[in-house]
C-alpha cells in the first residue's frame, strides 16, 4: 500500500495537520519499521510527527505495529504479578534510586522484567547498573520469561526486543532531535506484564501514554514524571501521576517529603555509576530511602492492583 497519502496528512504544517486513527497509524509505521522502507518517507514522517504531536491513537498505533516486529510478542509471557519497568532516558545528576526498588521487589516477591538501551551517551544507564549487580540479560523474549521466572528480575535490550525499532531509536543523532520511538519503546510492554511503571519527561505525555495504554489493553500503569525521565518517583514534590487501570484514567497525589529537592548538577559518570552501585549495597537516607519507599509503593500496586496507603486519588 502507498503511504504517502497519511504522511502527508501528518505532514500539513501547524494548521492544516491530521491525528491519524490508531489503526492507520500502525499500517505506516509498520511499513516504516522495514528494513527495506523509503528513508525519505521514514525521515519526514518522524519529523513531521515531532512537529505535530503524536496523540493517544497515534502511539497505541505504533505500538501495535513494532509489536509486530517482534519476535515471540503474544506467546510469551510474564509471571503472574510481574512488572514491567522500561528504562530509555538513563541518568547524569543522581543514582538510580528505582534499581534499588526493583532489587527490593524482586527479593519481595515481585517479578520485576526492566527493558532500554544498552548505552546513552553522557548518560549511565539502568543497564550499566543492573549488569555490575549481577542481573541477567536475555537474548530474546522467550529467555527473558525463563529468566524472569527463575530470578525474579531480568534485562532485556531494545536491540535485542526489535532490532527494527531500535534502528529507528538510534536515528536521533542524525535527526537531530528525539522521535516518538523513545515513547513506543517505553509502551512496548514486551512480556504483557499485568503492571507497568512508567517515567516521562514533557507533562503532556501523562495523557497521551496513559490514553494508549488503554487503547492497548493495558490491564494497570502508572505514569508518571519521573527524575530525568527514568521510571522514578521525586521525593521533594509531587510531581504529575497518572494512574491508569482498565479504561479509567485519574490523577494521584501524595504528601511530599519536604527533602532537599533533587539535584541539578551532572555528576562525574564514574562517580554516578560508582555511587549507583553502592547504593545497591548499603542503607539509605533522606531523599533516596523515600524514593525507594515510594518506588516499591508503586511496585506492589502495579503487580497486585493493591493501592497504597496514603497516596489519594484525585476527582
Amino acid at each position: 500500500m502507498d503511504i504517502s497519502p497519511l504522511i502527508s496528512r501528518v505532514a500539513r504544517g501547524k494548521n492544516g495537520s491530521q491525528n491519524l486513527t490508531q489503526q492507520e497509524a500502525t499500517l505506516v509505521f509498520d511499513q516504516l519499521l522495514a528494513v527495506d522502507a523509503d528513508e525519505l518517507q521514514l525521515g519526514a514522517f518522524l519529523i513531521a510527527q515531532r512537529m505535530k504531536g503524536e496523540c493517544s491513537d497515534e502511539l497505541a498505533g505504533f505500538v501495535e505495529a513494532a509489536r509486530l516486529h517482534m519476535d515471540g510478542f503474544g506467546t510469551t509471557v510474564a509471571p503472574a504479578g510481574a512488572v514491567d519497568l522500561p528504562c530509555y532516558a538513563g541518568k547524569r545528576r543522581a543514582g538510580h534510586a528505582y534499581l534499588v526498588a526493583a532489587l527490593q521487589a524482586r527479593d519481595a516477591g515481585i517479578p520485576v522484567f526492566v527493558h532500554g538501551v544498552e548505552a546513552i551517551d553522557g548518560r549511565i544507564t539502568a543497564w550499566q547498573v543492573l549488569r555490575d549487580a549481577g542481573v541477567q540479560r536475555a537474548g530474546s523474549l522467550v529467555e527473558a520469561a525463563d529468566l524472569l521466572a527463575a530470578d525474579g528480575i531480568v534485562y532485556t535490550d531494545l536491540a535485542e526486543l526489535c532490532p527494527d525499532l531500535m534502528r529507528i531509536y538510534g536515528l536521533r543523532p542524525r535527526l537531530g532531535v528525539r522521535s516518538f520511538a523513545n515513547s513506543v519503546a517505553r509502551l512496548l510492554n514486551p512480556l504483557r506484564c499485568a503492571g507497568q511503571l512508567n517515567g516521562f519527561f514533557h507533562t503532556p505525555y501523562a495523557d497521551y501514554m496513559a490514553g494508549a495504554n488503554t487503547l492497548l489493553g493495558q490491564n494497570r500503569s502508572l505514569i508518571f514524571m519521573g527524575a530525568e525521565g527514568e521510571p522514578e518517583l521525586y521525593a521533594d514534590r509531587q510531581k504529575v501521576v497518572v494512574k491508569q487501570q482498565g479504561d479509567q484514567i485519574s490523577r494521584i497525589s501524595f504528601a511530599e517529603a519536604g527533602l532537599l529537592p533533587y539535584p541539578k548538577e551532572v555528576m562525574d559518570l564514574n562517580l554516578l555509576h560508582k555511587e549507583s552501585i553502592t547504593m545497591l549495597h548499603k542503607p539509605l537516607e533522606g531523599r533516596e530511602a523515600v524514593v525507594v519507599a515510594r518506588m516499591l509503593e508503586a511496585m506492589n500496586w502495579a503487580s497486585s492492583g493493591e493501592f497504597p496507603d496514603g497516596w489519594r486519588e484525585e476527582e
